[in-house]
């Protein structure tokens, strides 16, 4: 992906394991911030 460019459709598991949805803050700014999981390379 490139700056500006639209992200796909997903859903995750929020903090509490509630599903969210991109979809849900339609309309709204939101920044994704993707890191590695714990204790393995990347």
């Amino acid at each position: 992906m490139e700056v500006n460019d639209k992200a796909p459709e997903f859903s995750l598991a929020n903090e509490e394991g509630k599903p969210t949805a991109l979809k849900d803050y339609r309309g709204k700014n939101v920044v994704l911030f993707f890191y590695p999981k714990a204790n393995t390379p990347g």
